[in-house]
């Protein structure tokens, strides 16, 4: 790459009209030179108005370009946009987040530094309100989530990482992300990087600020999907699984399988009762030993058990919803070298 290479931020969008503007304009104040600074936002066919905002935004800034993706989900849309950029350098940048003006600068730093293949920073949760705070505490908890971006202090390598900043030849090397992945396209295509030999690295200088979800319903459908996709991944890439993917389903199976046990004897259901109570004990012990957000415990005993029981059901209804693709063939990756023009529509 060159000593200052161009870079291209990809960002996916539908019905973000609250965030769109926020998001972009925090794009927009980089320090990295704006002549080597691109931005391209597919828009996954939103019809809430934030669309409209785009285009207005486009005609104001002619470093903003907009693409459509009648797909209407993220992998596709990542795969557009990565087709049609320019820089030497591309980093994913999510809706919802906010960059501080440094986010690129020190990105570009990391990766010509490294060498590594894929860096990021971790997700800082912005919380907001007693029970988004409760649930951007569990997401920055080991307990609740175990993947290292989501609590690491320090710079170091791990299996995938938040967002995203890529040389654009890894995508000539590795693919490009897995169209049928609705969730976890992300953990599925830096496994199949760091599988080829690349490296991805976590550092905490490339700093940025995530709005995680703020209601119990939307944390439960989060969680659910990650957990039916993550078990098409399984399918997929089976090296790809750790042994606390499998625990939280493992541990839902074992307690339901019990509770059926009843009409057979006392024992299975007894032994149901008590590994539920030992795991309620267990998460109130983390949640006294939780630093104090200035929200209720209680919340957040609740966010560690929707994240993972949503996620574990999740997994379980996957294993079923996808039972019949065992031991078939797959599909071979999307190519970088394919046709933009077929796939999305720029305006």
């Amino acid at each position: 790459m060159s000593p200052q290479p161009s870079v291209t931020i990809i960002i996916p969008m539908r019905n973000e009209r609250d965030w769109v503007r926020r998001s972009i304009e925090s794009v927009f104040e980089q320090d990295y030179p704006a002549e080597l600074l691109d931005v391209i936002v597919v828009d996954g066919m939103s019809d809430d108005g934030s669309y409209e905002i785009l285009q207005e935004m486009a005609a104001e800034n002619p470093r903003l370009s907009v693409l459509r993706n009648p797909a209407r989900i993220v992998p596709s849309s990542l795969n557009r946009a990565i087709r049609a950029a320019r820089g030497e350098i591309i980093a994913r940048v999510d809706m919802h987040t906010l960059l501080a003006d440094d986010y690129i600068s020190v990105g570009v730093e990391a990766l010509l530094r490294t060498r590594v293949d894929n860096v990021g920073g971790p997700m800082v949760k912005l919380g907001g309100g007693p029970v988004g705070d409760a649930i951007a505490a569990a997401m920055s908890s080991r307990f609740g989530i175990g993947s290292y971006f989501q609590f690491g202090t320090e710079e170091r390598e791990a299996d995938t990482v938040y967002m995203g900043m890529w040389p654009k030849a890894v995508f000539e090397r590795v693919g490009l992300f897995d169209e049928e992945l609705v969730r976890n396209q992300d953990d599925e295509f830096n496994y199949r990087l760091r599988k080829l030999g690349g490296r991805v690295l976590v550092t905490p200088r490339m700093k940025s600020q995530y709005q995680n979800r703020q209601s119990w319903s939307k944390l439960i459908k989060q969680f659910y999907q990650y957990g039916v996709w993550k078990a098409r991944v399984l399918q997929k890439h089976p090296g790809q699984m750790s042994l606390r993917h499998f625990v939280p389903p493992l541990f839902d199976l074992g307690v339901i399988l019990g509770l059926l046990s009843a009409p057979l004897g006392p024992i299975g259901p007894a032994l149901s009762v008590g590994a539920i109570s030992a795991y309620l004990l267990a998460i109130a012990a983390v949640a006294m030993l939780s630093p104090d957000t200035g929200g209720s415990r209680f919340r957040l005993v609740l966010a560690f058990v929707f994240i993972h029981h949503a996620w574990a059901i999740g997994f379980l209804v996957g294993m079923l919803r996808f039972a019949h693709r065992w031991f078939k063939p797959e599909q071979p990756e999307a190519r970088l070298s394919g046709d933009l023009a077929s796939s999305a529509t720029q305006e």
